[in-house]
């Protein structure tokens, strides 16, 4: 990872001084760096890491700090991982642009590979990931989505750059069909894992610990699964009360709202459906011969749903 970085900082210069400015911003900003692992460790399972595997890691997290410029500047939020975010200090119009550097940056990287696979896949996976911020978008202010409009969601948001992180690690090293379709399904369950926690930990974590304020998804007015599953689980009063707080957006009846999710025992079901989907993951790479990639990705299933932040 010492090596993923410094490919970052290193691909990251450019003659422009904003963009290395508010590029380190993010990048210095505290992020757990699971995507470029993810790359490292399903690489591992294979051969040596080298300097190829890398060159891929940091284009992973290129691609996914333009996705968080762009999202800051789309949610209007001034705070990520307990720092000001980069729109909040540089205005919108620079983080937008700079998030578009990044996402031309990767590309440039991407074809130093010269490998057609990674090219296809880090493509599709930037298009679908696109699909998804505008089908969240959509589903702003909307308490009537169902629960399997949301997993799509977060499927094409989230858990498509953990798919093709793992499916990356397979393709640099020549692997099977076969292979690459298991670390591939491990990546997107492992994504949809992960978001699901962030969910409930947006209406029970700890502040300090998650780096943003309780309820900041609900003040944006998004449905996340705990509420969705509230709703269909509370009295018809508590159920108008979380519509109403989705539908407008805001915190005024935040402590109704948390009262209701406690009630029905939805970050209990939430959790549940994500431990479920981590263990599907490890599943489909039981096959993969023992070592410490494939023990790594195991805990990394376990991590995921069992952290605070």
């Amino acid at each position: 990872m010492q090596a993923v970085d410094t490919v970052i900082r290193n691909s990251l210069y450019s003659e422009v001084s904003l963009i290395n400015t508010i590029g380190e911003h993010i990048i210095n900003g505290g992020g757990k760096r699971l995507r470029p692992a993810l790359v490292l460790l399903s690489s591992g399972l294979f051969n040596p890491i080298q300097s190829p595997h890398h060159q891929l890691a940091a284009i992973v997290e290129f691609i996914h700090t333009a996705t968080l410029l762009h999202d800051d500047v789309v949610d209007e939020s001034a705070m990520r991982r307990g720092k000001s975010t980069a729109n909040h200090l540089f205005g919108n119009a620079a983080s937008v642009l700079v998030g578009d550097f990044l996402y031309s940056r990767a590309f440039q990287m991407m074809v130093q590979l010269k490998n057609m696979r990674v090219m296809e896949i880090l493509s599709e996976a930037t298009n679908v990931i696109a699909e998804g911020e505008v089908l969240q978008l959509l589903n702003i202010h909307n308490a009537d989505i169902t629960e399997q409009q949301y997993l799509k969601v977060i499927h094409y948001k989230t858990a498509k750059l953990f798919e093709a992180a793992m499916r990356l690690g397979a393709v640099i090293n020549d692997a099977s069909k076969q292979d690459e379709d298991a670390l591939a399904l491990y990546g997107m369950k492992l994504g949809t894992a992960f978001q699901l926690v962030d969910d409930v930990l947006d209406l029970s974590g700890d502040p300090d610990m998650i780096g943003k304020n309780l309820g900041d998804d609900l003040s944006e007015g998004k449905p996340t699964l705990p509420l969705l599953y509230a709703i269909a689980h509370s009295s018809p009063a508590e159920a108008d009360t979380l519509r109403k707080a989705i539908n407008a957006g805001g915190l005024e009846d935040l402590d109704s709202v948390l009262a209701a999710v406690k009630a029905s025992q939805a970050n209990e079901y939430v959790l549940y459906l994500a431990k479920q989907e981590a263990a599907q993951g490890c599943a489909a790479i039981a096959h993969f011969p023992d070592s410490i990639y494939k023990q790594s990705l195991l805990d990394l299933a376990d991590f995921a749903v069992t952290r605070s932040y």
